[in-house]
């Protein structure tokens, strides 16, 4: 009999996970539910039409209400969303967006490349990092096979330009790595400290291509209801990994906030 492999140490609440809910009701949410924290986007989405308006610049009265119950209950934020560059970015521009996710004590900001020009995303990508550093913040690179880094292989490789070992990694979602055509013999044999996180949710084993975006973004399945690895998932990552549950559902809006958190961290201690 094969021993059932123990949750991460450490788990977040992604806020794709509870769409519908602001940052600071995230974070009521994720200590009601058990979680050590929370990986939560800086502003509202107009991608993400169930995501409701919020201002959480640095000193709104969202921004001081999310830090103030994240220091009530002991929630962390592991990361912060999103930092999308592109041919078009100034990384100058972002200061705001990573002022505003160092105040709120995040570990990490997680970066999702678009631009196809190999030598300027290099450029653009080391110079996000130096900046995020400035901030004390760590950079965590999730591929994603419709942006221009779509593989475990290439976000390794990028990654390495920059040198930071520990500080700048990647950020593998296990729903990417199967759709890019990896697997977990592929991260298992990867650098520990390249690896800084790790997101659980379910699948079924495929998907038609020209569905991959929507269930991305709106279309998994909670852990235990698809056909993904997610034991193996769990082994392949490093000791220690940090980890969170980034199941969005649009088909499962109408179940209660604190219910969906629930339900997420149950049935992943439940698939482990």
């Amino acid at each position: 009999m094969i021993a059932p492999v123990p949750a991460p140490a450490r788990l977040a609440l992604d806020h794709l996970t509870v769409v519908d809910a602001t940052p600071s009701r995230l974070v009521e949410l994720a200590a009601d539910a058990g979680y050590s924290a929370v990986c939560l986007f800086l502003h509202s989405m107009e991608v993400l039409p169930d995501m409701p308006q919020f201002d959480l610049r640095t000193g709104s009265a969202e921004f001081r209400a999310a830090k103030t119950r994240m220091a009530d209950s002991g929630i962390g934020l592991d990361v912060a969303y999103p930092f999308t560059l592109s041919r078009r970015t100034e990384v100058s521009a972002l200061r705001p967006a990573l002022e505003c996710a160092a105040g709120l004590g995040a570990w990490a900001v997680n970066v999702l490349h678009y631009d196809r020009d190999a030598g300027r995303r290099i450029e653009t990508f080391s110079a996000f990092c130096e900046l995020a550093r400035e901030y004390g913040l760590n950079v965590v690179l999730e591929f994603f096979p419709q942006s221009q880094v779509k593989s475990l292989r290439e976000a390794l490789e990028l990654v390495g330009h920059v040198d930071m070992p520990g500080k700048v990694g990647v950020n593998v979602d296990l729903l990417h790595l199967i759709r890019s055509g990896g697997t977990l013999e592929e991260l298992a044999s990867a650098p520990a400290d390249r690896i800084l996180y790790g997101q659980f949710c379910d699948a079924p084993a495929v998907c038609d291509p020209q569905q991959w975006e929507a269930e991305a973004s709106a279309g998994r399945l909670l852990p235990g209801e698809g056909e993904l690895d997610l034991a193996g998932f769990a082994r392949a990552l490093p000791p220690a990994c940090r980890a969170s549950i980034e199941a969005p559902r649009g088909n499962a809006l109408s179940v209660p906030q604190a219910e969906r958190a629930r339900q997420a961290i149950t049935a992943l201690a439940r698939s482990l």
